[in-house]
């Protein structure tokens, strides 16, 4: 991705970052979401983030990352990076995945 002469400060980052979720939180529908995404990125970023939702739930229910790739295209060191945030990532995968009602597999310790 491209890279600014000089990064924004931490402050300023963090702001821009906070109105661009309440961008989001203030859409209506998911055509209009859609809309919104189409406008803001490029169509590789939309691929790379559409690769990257498409993998959750299969992490979610513990599919072997290799036949996550054989199923998706997505290639194992993405699906890695992925595994990686939902382990020790900010929570937002986690959150929209509930509230998609994606769950976790069920491990034989869980009940």
């Amino acid at each position: 991705m491209k890279q600014r002469a000089e990064p924004l400060l931490d402050l300023d980052a963090s702001a821009s970052l906070q109105v661009l979720a309440d961008a989001f939180v203030r859409l209506k529908t998911a055509d209009e979401a859609v809309r919104f995404l189409e406008d803001l990125c490029t169509p590789a970023e939309l691929e790379a983030l559409v690769d990257r939702w498409r993998v959750v739930p299969l992490l979610l229910r513990s599919v072997p990352y290799r036949e996550i790739h054989e199923r998706t295209g997505v290639s194992v060191t993405t699906i890695g990076r992925v595994a990686r945030t939902l382990d020790r990532g900010a929570g937002g995968y986690a959150i929209a995945a509930r509230r998609q009602a994606i769950r976790p597999a069920r491990t034989p310790d869980s009940k």
